[in-house]
């Protein structure tokens, strides 16, 4: 046999070699076919399994909140500041509430409590005037009973405590009389180097401001007496009954105690219930709605309990 004719013999025609697989195939799926009907028929295919928990479905999140309009923007804040009307800056805000919040959330740009010429301006040991050795513009005599010659405020605050003393009066509280209203720097000098020579600097830093951290010079704060008829001492106002009268309604004049019980560690002061601050009606009211006890807290500042040297 040649070897073209062994070649031939060993390969299998095409037909077997292809119909072999399909037959065995057809076998495999006859038989499957068959299984699959006897399970159908058992009673363990018809158990029906529980359905497939439906996938948890994530909420979708709408976001509303919008960015506050800068109300610095506003020409009608923008005209107040310009004339220096603080009490229209403060309405063109919408008022002493909308003003505060603008503020503490940093969201009033044009608005500077370190401007000593403005009723918001916050003056503590962490914050002097700037300058230090600033004078308000315009200052007025208090038309009260005086015990010492600081009896001089800004008009508008000077017009203000004398209504307040009025109705105080009026109301059947007694005789409010004032101790110390501006004090230049060079007072201030002189009334903090007192404290220092009777108490050490540390026990007059508890009492007094340094030279140029005082309210006092800014010409918007001053010291009450109660004069019943003749006037006390300011460490006794607070147990007056012009005292009480005070801390319960001077808000309702602009007014606020600067320096109230339990709040040392923010103000840097102790208790001083004769120390009053002018911020005007608006801001005042704010002030008291809001339930506040220090201008720290108010306008979102951090507590001054000392002095950074």
């Amino acid at each position: 046999m040649s070897a073209a004719q062994s070649r031939h013999i060993a390969r299998e025609p095409l037909a077997v070699r292809v119909a072999l697989p399909l037959g065995v195939l057809f076998t495999a799926m006859a038989s499957l076919a068959t299984l699959c009907g006897v399970i159908a028929d058992s009673p363990i295919a018809r158990v029906e399994l529980p359905a497939p928990a439906a996938a948890m479905a994530i909420p979708s999140v709408e976001v509303d909140a919008q960015l506050a309009a800068n109300p610095c923007a506003d020409d009608a804040v923008r005209a107040a500041l310009d004339t220096g009307d603080d009490a229209a800056a403060i309405a063109s805000f919408g008022g002493g509430a909308a003003f505060r919040e603008a503020v503490a959330n940093d969201n009033a740009p044009c608005i500077s409590l370190s401007d000593p010429n403005r009723s918001w301006v916050v003056v503590n040991k962490q914050r002097p005037l700037e300058p230090v050795g600033f004078a308000p513009a315009s200052l007025a005599d208090i038309g009260l009973s005086a015990t010492t010659r600081s009896n001089e405020l800004r008009p508008e605050p000077k017009e203000a405590l004398e209504a307040m003393a009025a109705d105080a009066a009026a109301a059947g509280s007694g005789t409010i009389g004032i101790n110390n209203g501006y004090r230049s720097f060079g007072v201030q000098e002189s009334t903090y180097g007192a404290h220092v020579r009777d108490r050490g600097q540390s026990g007059a830093d508890a009492v007094s401001a340094r030279p140029g951290f005082s309210e006092h010079q800014s010409g918007l704060a001053f010291d009450l007496v109660a004069c019943t008829p003749r006037c006390g001492a300011i460490e006794a106002f607070g147990g007056t009954s012009q005292g009480r009268w005070v801390a319960e309604n001077g808000w309702r004049y602009g007014f606020i105690v600067r320096y109230e019980p339990g709040h040392t560690g923010t103000t840097g002061y102790a208790p001083e219930p004769w120390h009053i601050r002018y911020i005007g009606s608006e801001l005042a009211q704010a002030y008291h709605d809001g339930g506040f006890h220090t201008l720290e807290e108010f306008f979102g500042l951090p507590p001054a309990p000392d002095y950074s040297h």
